[in-house]
């Protein structure tokens, strides 16, 4: 459990987080949601320590373990993929470490009765009983299973991590400051259904809206350095959040009303002197009030469009039983990532390449827009086919010197020189930001910015390697929209259901040297998927209920007639119970049960309550030790409940 109270973060005059009080109760889903820039990635910071606040405090219950993924992981890259991965269990090592250091010290000592020897003992019991709460199942194991579920194969689990793309490195810890970017749609429906059984409390930032619905039950906002609170997951948060604006917007109309004819009054009547105590009271009213601020994000507003896309071939792109790969500039025969494959993109078609990283994706795109060769076979793109590529590496792309404005302007030729602003403002760089320095962007904001380089000219097929990595969720919604109207072709590599959900009318899966089609969108994708897997739980279940071939055994029947002898001596010694006795018997164990059961149920219920009420209080405006005595009666109370409900499991 994690209190946060009155906390600031303020740098000069600029103010990121004003005064919040925020409570993270046992086994919450928290998704913490804003605009990029609003501080959410500074407040998972502050609550780690990483990052120190201006004022306010952050308590954790003691005992708590709070584990972090960054949007940038830093890692060994010397270490394979396994040995990354356990050091995720280093504490439970040192203890186990410990626990052989006191046992070879006890086993060396005689003095049995000395006080020094009794705090060893008293050691190693507690270091004993924290390895069995940490342990649940081996280290390895654990490992291994989390691997593997992330699409990780048995033989990869030795690869060096320096070997891995930057899909695969952001897979070995997770959690959880936008964890999904690099995960493919596979590894994210595994993670999914691992925080859904993962006991304990997860605050998740993501900009990935199905994967936020699937997982939090409910959602914080941080806007205008204020936070918002709504007990739902993100869609049903949208729905509130959208009335209370309506509320605020309508709120903010009528002080501004009451500020002008204040102010009006004040300047009509300040020098008269009749009026001065109006005035002066007028005066301070106006100082002594409340501000309401209310943030603009209207996207129906904005307004993006690809500019109309020049006719090409009917066949934008295909391939003709193409092998592709990487040669080696040594001696050594070339890596091959896709077999023999035959695709055909035709002109206004939209397309979804799918599938694990590594599987090939980013290296059909690389051919497609020319900077790789078939190893074998053929690709060509079709007549008269005009291409704008978006390249996941847009840090590496984009020249760090440059301003915002200066980016579009080095490379704008003719009248659309002139828009250059516009363009930008639809892309939510307006005012200042136009003259911000590449180097200070955020990673959404140079996702934006590439995306606005893709406006200058008109191209009738646009490669997009993973647009949406970083972006918020206004800036997909802003891009898919405008993805939706253009009237060229679409390649788009992605990991995001949601973006590709009424987008894509067709998708390749990449997958073990392979290239699938799948007619239809995403969804139908995600339905094959569920049907497979069902298909084969099925054949593990017909596994597990074929016949096993029993035994032959020579022991012979015994006759009929000596099993009936045999039954009815048993029933002259025990004789059975009638049927009126054994229902008179179990109707009163039954009544005892539900009664029973109803106890539990209803002191359960008045135990959440008492701490609901405790989360209330520590939300508002408490001292430090006053925190500290309501953490302390929230956990001897969750513990009652805790115990309560495990009577009550027992009985069902």
């Amino acid at each position: 459990m994690i209190a946060i109270n009155e906390l600031t973060v303020s740098w000069g005059a600029f103010t990121l987080l004003d005064h919040i009080n925020l409570h993270i109760g046992d086994n919450e889903k928290i998704g913490l949601v804003g605009k990029n820039g609003s501080g959410k990635s500074t407040l998972l910071k502050v609550i780690l320590g990483q990052a120190l606040p201006t004022s306010g405090a952050v308590v954790v219950s003691k005992g708590q373990r709070i584990g972090y993924l960054p949007q940038q992981m830093e890692h060994s890259k010397e270490h394979s993929v396994i040995d990354e991965t356990l050091k995720a269990f280093d504490e439970l090592f040192r203890l186990q470490s410990r626990i052989d250091e006191v046992s070879s010290l006890l086993a060396q000592r005689t003095d049995y009765e000395s006080a020094s020897y009794n705090n060893l003992i008293v050691e190693l019991n507690n270091l004993q009983d924290k390895v069995a709460i940490m342990e649940s199942e081996p280290p390895h194991s654990q490992a291994e299973r989390v691997l593997m579920g992330l699409g990780f194969k048995r033989e990869e689990f030795n690869r060096p991590t320096a070997e891995l793309s930057q899909g695969w490195n952001m897979r070995i810890i997770l959690l959880l400051d936008e964890p999904t970017n690099h995960l493919d749609i596979e590894s994210i429906q595994w993670f999914e259904e691992y925080l859904k059984t993962f006991r304990g409390s997860v605050v998740l930032i993501s900009h990935d809206r199905k994967f936020l619905d699937n997982i939090t039950k409910r959602t914080v906002e941080i806007t205008l350095g204020k936070i918002n609170d709504y007990k739902v997951p993100y869609s049903q948060y949208k729905v509130l959040r959208s009335e209370r604006m309506e509320q605020q917007r309508s709120a903010y109309e009528n002080q501004q009303r009451m500020i002008e004819k204040s102010e009006e009054f004040i300047e009509r009547f300040r020098y008269k002197a009749t009026k001065s105590n109006q005035v002066q009271s007028r005066i301070k009213a106006l100082d002594k009030l409340e501000r309401i601020e209310i943030e603009v994000d209207d996207t129906s507003a904005i307004n993006v469009k690809f500019p109309p896309a020049p006719r090409s071939g009917q066949v934008v792109f295909k391939t003709n039983d193409a092998v592709l790969g990487y040669r080696n500039k040594e001696a050594a025969p070339p890596k091959v990532v896709l077999q023999k494959n035959n695709i055909v993109i035709e002109r206004g078609e939209k397309v979804a390449f799918v599938g694990r990283n590594g599987e090939g994706k980013t290296t059909m795109m690389r051919v497609l827009i020319g900077e790789l060769e078939p190893l074998e076979g053929q690709a060509e793109n079709g007549y008269n086919v005009s291409l704008g590529y978006y390249a996941q590496n847009q840090e590496d792309i984009l020249v760090k010197s440059d301003t915002v404005f200066s980016t579009l302007d080095n490379i704008a030729v003719g009248d659309i020189r002139t828009k250059l602003r516009d363009i930008l403002g639809a892309f939510l760089f307006k005012g200042e930001d136009v003259d911000k320095k590449v180097a200070v962007l955020s990673g959404g904001e140079r996702a934006r910015l590439a995306m606005a380089k893709l406006m200058l000219k008109p191209y009738n097929l646009l490669a997009l390697d993973e647009p949406t990595n970083h972006m918020d969720i206004l800036s997909k919604e802003i891009l898919k929209n405008a993805l939706k109207k253009y009237d060229g072709t679409l390649v788009i590599v992605s990991h995001d259901r949601d973006f590709l959900q009424g987008l894509v009318d067709k998708v390749y899966e990449f997958k073990d040297g392979k290239v699938r089609e799948h007619l239809g969108g995403i969804e139908n994708y995600l339905e094959h998927l569920k049907a497979a897997e069902r298909a084969l739980m099925k054949e593990d279940v017909k596994a597990l209920q074929s016949p096993q071939k029993q035994p032959i055994t020579q022991a012979a029947e015994k006759p009929e007639s000596e099993k009936s002898s045999r039954n009815n001596r048993q029933d002259e010694v025990y004789p059975k119970e009638s049927d009126s006795q054994k229902y008179r018997q179990e109707s009163k164990e039954q009544r005892r049960k539900k009664k029973e059961l109803e106890r539990l149920e209803n002191e359960i219920t008045e135990l959440d309550n008492k701490l609901a009420q405790i989360e209330s209080v520590l939300t508002g405006n408490n001292t430090p030790d006053k925190i500290a005595e309501l953490s302390e009666l929230y956990q001897a109370t969750k513990q009652q409940r805790d115990n309560k409900l495990d009577e009550w499991v027992v009985m069902q």
